[in-house]
């Protein structure tokens, strides 16, 4: 593609990524830094995990972008007795009318949309949760021996609750380093939540009009990957996740001091990607370093794991992550 055609798509996205936002406002109040995460992850064709405690209108922010985006929306509600069946689907054996044969015809299940919302994701057992991950990962399910691809363009946004952890089971890392962000989401402002409860108690009905198509989307998803990025950033982005592995050379002393696990080569990878899409929703034509820097947090918090003696110190994720980000800004600073 051109340079002028893509020039043109990343005009394209930027007032798409506008009229987004208003549609979106219709029915959300506030939350924009997690709106525009969620956007990130879907132009960087990736998925994203939402954690934030009840009532903060996580599946409902979920549903308004799927109506906006105009494509196909599935709700999972995870539960302890969900089987892997139940989301991926299942073969039934039916009568053939024509030949009176009994044949097996496989019925999709909700894992066939182009979004997915897997809500309240670790309530259900490591079977169900690998299924999910195969999907997630190779954007197919294996089902009787068969490969059923997913739908294209296919996205898993996933709530979780940090605060109820009983009756529960943890995500496994290879599942949590799948999705692009981690995004926390926050209680509301004191006018934010005035705007909430008189839009909640009120009888209006909103409709959302769709912004975008799943064709417009694939589009979206080819030129932002085009983006370009200087070899000084793909530098910074590697200094960042390579100073937070404990018990490595190029390892920051306070991450070997509290913590137990590093991020791997998929989170410098997808600090570029996300990096990326950050730009172009600036008005950015290229990467620089404080798009770096605004999607670090969301792309580390769920890749590096803080041990006991940070916990003990009341040190959190973010506030290592911050860390990491000021020593990589530094080291670059004085070269």
């Amino acid at each position: 593609m051109s340079e002028t055609n893509d020039v043109q798509m990343l005009e394209k996205l930027r007032d798409a990524h506008k009229r987004m936002r208003a549609e979106i406002g219709k029915v959300i109040v506030g939350q924009e830094a997690v709106v525009d995460q969620l956007l990130m992850a879907i132009f960087c064709r990736s998925h994203a995990l939402l954690m934030g405690v009840p009532g903060l209108a996580k599946t409902l922010m979920v549903s308004t972008l799927s109506n906006a985006l105009d494509m196909s929306f599935k709700r999972i509600q995870f539960t302890p007795d969900l089987m892997p069946t139940d989301i991926t689907g299942t073969e039934v054996i039916q009568d053939d009318p024509v030949t009176r044969q009994r044949v097996f015809k496989f019925l999709p299940g909700p894992i066939f949309a182009n979004i997915v919302l897997a809500d309240e994701i670790n309530r259900t057992p490591p079977k169900t949760q690998a299924a999910l991950l195969e999907a997630m990962q190779e954007r197919k399910a294996s089902i009787g021996g068969v490969d059923h691809p997913m739908m294209n363009p296919f996205f898993v946004l996933a709530t979780q609750n940090p605060i109820e952890q009983e009756g529960t089971y943890p995500l496994p890392e290879a599942q949590l380093d799948r999705f692009l962000f981690l995004i926390k989401v926050d209680y509301p402002t004191d006018d934010e939540e005035e705007q909430i409860m008189r839009l909640g108690t009120s009888d209006n009905k909103v409709k959302v009009s769709p912004v975008l198509h799943a064709e417009d989307i694939i589009g979206l998803q080819q030129v932002v990957r085009r983006v370009p990025v200087s070899d000084l950033i793909f530098k910074f982005a590697k200094r960042i996740t390579r100073l937070s592995r404990p018990g490595t050379p190029d390892a920051a002393p306070f991450a070997t001091k509290w913590l137990t696990w590093g991020a791997g080569p998929r989170a410098s990878m997808n600090l570029i990607l996300a990096a990326k899409a950050h730009a172009v929703l600036r008005g950015s034509n290229h990467v620089s370093g404080e798009d770096i820097v605004a999607v670090a947090t969301p792309i580390l918090r769920h890749r590096i794991i803080v041990n006991f003696s940070a916990q003990s110190e009341g040190i959190t994720v973010d506030d290592i992550i911050k860390k990491l980000v000021k020593a990589a800004a530094q080291e670059f600073a004085t070269t």
